[in-house]
């Protein structure tokens, strides 16, 4: 299975992913996007 960030589309083969549930749904996140979602937009 190849997972995919659900922020930002990037895959597995691109860089690591996370898994996480968002919205009751398990799903996958980039290392790259998880700072934003920790700590917000600025």
């Amino acid at each position: 299975m190849e997972a995919t960030c659900f922020v930002c589309g990037a895959k597995d083969t691109e860089r690591v992913c996370l898994k996480c549930v968002k919205d009751g749904k398990e799903t996958f996140v980039c290392v790259r996007c998880l700072p934003v979602l920790i700590h917000g937009g600025h």
